[in-house]
């Protein structure tokens, strides 16, 4: 399936969405569309697979036949059912009984039965506690199929879930999918419910230009960006993962530039985001084995696995990247500053937690490891405890590039942003700083960012390049004889420069225009006095 067929599809499954959705919100909405494109993506691999290890005993169905391969195969070889089962959950990990399949499902829907509801129900709970070696508790639970917004009666709702699932086989059947397709799909559904959901889309969604970047910048070799790309990163870590777009990005980048990648970790604190993030692994075939996502509070840092004591064991990752709620109010308790996390820097103020969230990610970045996180401007020059942070980290030489965004990028908020990237170990003695607030496309509802933009950025950074109001090497020295101020107009202005004036030279000029003035004059003066002395005819 070509680029833009894969667009296509989702834009005809975005159609669809804010066709049936009616009255219901897009939020809930979302979660049900994502769901059924989930439970597709599920039994399309697994049916795959079951094709494959099946070989020529894989039944084949005569078109009409309300019954789907796998359903039969499972009727005719129950004593086999065990055996074959164990081989798929060595082969693609997880298992689906056949009634709980997308076809099976849209046959149901198709056929308007009564039990459609029922068989949804049951198959959601199947996936969260028997199909996967590790258990999904909780996988489908904004899911509500009891909700009174899919209709008051059960025979309303059943009809509703049977109107959707119709609708989206359908638009489904207008292209030829295969599994990567519908991961970007689902990429593109998230995207535009992002865009729908205005402000609370922060939650869950950093735009994939920005993404882009930080994927690049984490994915290069941290101590020599220049020498190119890394080719292993034993684990990745974002500790306010969202729908899990960034770590997946990272993954597709490292696996691109022939590199491997260990394990993947995320933390989110909103639940339904936290079952967007599980869902879009899966759906990318990223198996249940190589991530975890912890569903939870990283201020609070209440992921025990995160709070080992013990130096040797304490878990540390190659890259660590986040988009952080912006100046998010916390309440620290009074032990804070003796958190490992913040007691060699300080504790963030209660107004604005962005601070805490960067240490949070600094404290478990490998030392040969590097950071790139999305925060507000403020950080950069704000005083209080936050300069007091701010110093520290600099003087420790943690902080290695800062990077100026144009404003509204995010579906959250229309404030310029910028990306701190941060090292424990860095080599150069001074901080790079690249303004691109001002190179982007304008759009009608957010500013993009060109691919061109997207590259200039990543490789000034890669060479540590310096250019004319865009980018500068900046020596610590400077820094501190500003105070520890970072914003970024005081290192690299994109004002124009005055063109220099030359006061002598202007000086001569204006002092000739005045003989001019003089010279015309007496020669306009002289013509006068031959006028009056002239006789007249």
């Amino acid at each position: 399936m070509t680029e833009n067929d894969q667009k296509q599809l989702g834009k005809t499954l975005w159609a669809i969405a804010d066709q049936l959705r009616g009255s219901m919100n897009a939020d809930d909405f979302r979660d049900y569309m994502l769901s059924f494109l989930f439970l597709r993506y599920l039994s399309d691999n697994y049916e795959a697979a079951a094709k494959k290890e099946l070989g020529a005993d894989f039944p084949k169905i005569i078109d009409g036949e309300a019954i789907t391969p796998l359903q039969r195969w499972y009727e005719e070889n129950e004593n086999d059912v065990g055996e074959f089962e164990k081989q798929m959950r060595r082969k693609v990990h997880y298992v689906i009984e056949p009634q709980y399949l997308w076809g099976n499902i849209v046959q149901l829907a198709k056929e308007q039965n009564d039990d459609l509801l029922n068989t949804l129900q049951k198959g959601f709970k199947y996936i969260e506690e028997e199909s996967f070696e590790s258990q999904f508790q909780g996988l489908f639970s904004e899911i509500n199929l009891a909700s009174d917004k899919l209709g008051r009666k059960y025979a309303d709702r059943n009809a509703k879930l049977c109107s959707i699932i119709s609708e989206i086989a359908r638009g489904m059947a207008l292209f030829s999918t295969d599994t990567d397709t519908l991961g970007d799909a689902y990429e593109y559904l998230i995207g535009q419910f992002a865009a729908g959901s205005g402000k609370k889309a922060g939650e869950f969604y950093t735009p994939q230009q920005i993404s882009n970047i930080l994927s690049a910048i984490v994915t290069l070799d941290s101590q020599e960006p220049a020498t190119g790309p890394r080719s292993k990163l034993d684990g990745v870590f974002d500790f306010a993962c969202g729908s899990g777009s960034l770590l997946l990005n990272i993954r597709h980048r490292i696996k691109e530039n022939g590199g491997s990648i260990g394990k993947i970790f995320g933390q989110e604190y909103n639940v339904t985001t936290y079952n967007l993030a599980r869902m879009n692994m899966l759906l990318h075939g990223v198996k249940d084995t190589e991530f975890e996502i912890f569903h939870g509070d990283t201020l609070k840092n209440d992921w025990d696995w995160l709070r080992e004591t013990n130096p040797a064991k304490k878990p540390q990752f190659d890259a660590v990247v986040a988009n952080p709620p912006f100046s998010y109010r916390w309440e620290p308790k009074d032990e804070a500053s003796q958190d490992a996390r913040f007691k060699n820097h300080g504790v963030a103020p209660k107004s604005a937690a962005d601070f805490a969230f960067l240490l949070h990610g600094l404290h478990y970045l490998k030392d040969d490891g590097v950071m790139a996180i999305i925060l507000p401007h403020g950080v950069l020059f704000r005083g209080g405890k936050e300069a007091d942070i701010r110093t520290k980290l600099l003087s420790d030489g943690h902080i290695d590039t800062v990077i100026g965004l144009p404003a509204n990028l995010f579906y959250s908020t229309g404030i310029p942003v910028c990306i701190l990237v941060l090292k424990k170990c860095k080599k150069p003695d001074d901080v790079l700083f690249i303004n691109a607030a001002e190179h982007f496309t304008k759009g009608k509802r957010q500013n993009q960012l060109s691919d061109e933009h997207i590259e200039r950025i990543v490789s000034t950074y890669r060479n540590r390049t310096e250019q004319e109001r865009y980018s500068r090497r900046v020596p610590m020295r400077e820094i501190v004889d500003n105070d520890y101020n970072l914003n970024i107009s005081r290192y690299v202005s994109t004002a124009e420069s005055e063109q220099e004036i030359d006061l002598k030279a202007v000086h001569a000029d204006l002092a000739a225009i005045e003989l001019e003035i003089a010279g015309a004059k007496e020669r306009h003066n002289a013509f006068l006095m031959e006028l009056e002395l002239s006789p007249l005819p």
